[in-house]
């Protein structure tokens, strides 16, 4: 018997890059982010846990700081026009093996392979398109370096489009 078609949604979002936070300290890095990812059906042998939705996404600084490309999981709670969609993965990136601030005080990001949590307030504005205020993370979680662990935040907005 032939399962029914599952297709997920493509979704686009630009982000001001290293944004001061809580979790960040300052690496001296700017610019804006574009990113573009696709996020695939959620997966129902996954229900007892919400059923996540597995996810792509590749984030381009436009000053040429960092950039990653990330996979992970995300999870929409909410059925009505308002949502919220936590997510964790894993990224790679390019940012500097090495920077240190004029104290001496180490601010690369510490490992090329970094957690990257995001969470996003959405709303549907049709059946197919829905639009996200979103935060992204990049940071080591002082797993590689107790010390050390500056992380950084983008935060923006993004177009979901269902396919």
């Amino acid at each position: 018997m032939a399962a029914p078609a599952q297709a997920g949604e493509v979704f686009a979002g630009a982000y001001a890059h290293e944004v001061e936070t809580p979790f960040t300290l300052e690496t001296g890095e700017g610019g804006f982010d574009v990113a573009l990812g696709y996020r695939f059906d959620g997966i129902e042998a996954l229900s007892a846990i919400g059923k996540p939705a597995p996810y792509l996404v590749g984030s381009l600084n436009t000053r040429g700081d960092t950039s990653f490309v990330a996979a992970g999981l995300s999870w929409t709670i909410g059925k009505g026009p308002v949502y919220v969609r936590p997510g964790i993965g894993l990224a790679v990136h390019d940012g500097p093996k090495s920077r240190f601030g004029e104290d001496g005080t180490r601010y690369e990001l510490g490992s090329r392979v970094v957690f990257e949590p995001e969470i996003a307030i959405g709303a549907r504005l049709s059946d197919r398109v829905s639009l996200e205020a979103s935060w992204m993370h990049l940071s080591h979680a002082r797993l590689f370096n107790s010390e050390q662990n500056p992380g950084i935040d983008m935060i923006g907005a993004r177009v979901n489009l269902a396919l």
